[in-house]
């Protein structure tokens, strides 16, 4: 029979390797920057489409909403009162909620504008 001395095996680099169990053995693992930016890149675009698109549409359909207000509309504001535009301001409504009661509310507190004579326009989800 031949000669059977062990050598330990070699691993590519020229280092030992073996069950020797120490230090140079333990060496960890070092991903690469894309693997560290994978996860980052994927949080960012959950953010986006699930937290600032839905929030920027909302915002463009309120601006449509509120540039769209004229004389004569009638509208419901955030806090539930009815009225109908008497005048229309830089920042601001005078709503006519009465005959003769007339109230000033800024433009951030119209909620929805009503068909004339209408029910208030709302998104009714039917079953």
């Amino acid at each position: 029979m031949a000669d059977q001395t062990s050598t330990p095996a070699v691993s590519p680099c020229g280092a030992p390797s073996g069950g020797g169990g120490g230090a140079e053995g333990a060496a960890p693992q070092q991903g690469g920057l894309g693997s560290m930016l994978l996860p980052i890149v994927i949080f960012i675009l959950i953010f986006y489409f699930m937290i600032l698109r839905p929030q920027n549409k909302r915002k463009k359909q309120q601006d449509e909403l509120l540039n769209s207000i004229t004389r004569g509309d009638s509208i419901v504001t955030i806090s539930g009162v009815f009225g109908t535009v008497r005048e229309v301001r830089d920042d601001s409504f005078m709503i006519e909620i009465a005959e003769g009661v007339r109230i000033r509310v800024l433009k951030s507190a119209i909620q929805t504008k009503r068909a004339p004579g209408g029910p208030v326009a709302t998104e009714d989800k039917k079953d």
